[in-house]
């Protein structure tokens, strides 16, 4: 069993503590599907203004435009065209994951949706909690996002084992100098960090950055090759994994 020795463990959350077809088929077409009742909702509301206002100003936006002179007056209906066109093309942008964030929090509120959890995740937290050993999330979901798939999970609420959020306002999930940002921020020694994945590049990042890594490699997730397992260590689950807390 590979064994690591930190003081904090970070972890990503799509292929690493949840499914990616809880994120592919429930997530991202429920935002799809109900992103218009929600703008039409709180069309006049200061917060959702916001967003429609930074997604307008997206490079994007020319493309899905196209070739007219003038920009549409923004409406509920072009506005959630164009969210969709950005979820088709699975783009993270800022505010469109600020919206997610909102459509999801009102589905999670109403009870239509439950974040999927590994069966193996719950048991791991309660024991590195017990360990004494922190636990950070780094995702390209926002914040608001994470503490809602947390918080309302099929497992209940998590939050309490979580001590900090990370999304891409610190950097992007493939660059070195998130995961220097991070450390910074948990003012730890990279090296006493063990991040946890499924996205080699993301591993490489993190890697670069000083921190210790590990690559989930659970159903449905994108295969490793031979050199992925021969430069990394790897798991199939957090069962596998024992993890020391660094005193």
């Amino acid at each position: 069993m590979p064994e690591f020795t930190v003081k904090l463990i970070l972890s990503d959350i799509e292929g690493t503590t949840t499914s990616i077809s809880f994120v592919k088929d429930v997530l991202f077409p429920y935002a799809k599907t109900h992103s218009k009742a929600f703008l039409e909702e709180s069309w006049n509301n200061p917060e959702t203004q916001s967003i429609v206002q930074d997604l307008r100003k997206l490079s994007e936006y020319k493309d899905y435009l196209g070739p007219v002179d003038e920009q549409p007056t923004a409406s509920p209906g072009n506005v959630a065209s164009f969210v969709n066109f950005l979820i088709e093309k699975d783009l993270k942008v800022g505010p469109l994951k600020t919206l997610q964030g909102l459509v999801w929090a009102k589905g999670y509120a109403n009870g239509n949706i439950k974040g999927h959890i590994y069966a193996d995740v719950l048991p791991a937290f309660k024991r590195w909690h017990e360990t004494g050993l922190r636990l950070a999330i780094y995702s390209s979901g926002s914040v608001k996002a994470q503490q809602l798939l947390f918080g309302q999970s099929e497992m209940g609420n998590l939050l309490r084992y979580v001590s900090g959020h990370y999304d891409t306002a610190v950097g992007h999930k493939q660059e070195k100098e998130s995961y220097v940002n991070i450390a910074k921020d948990l003012d730890l020694p990279a090296e006493d960090i063990l991040f946890l994945t499924d996205v080699v590049k993301e591993a490489e990042a993190a890697r670069d950055a000083g921190m210790q890594v590990a690559l989930l490699n659970r159903p449905g997730n994108a295969p490793l090759t031979d050199d992925d397992k021969t430069a990394f260590t790897f798991v199939d689950n957090f069962n596998n994994l024992k993890i020391n807390l660094k005193e």
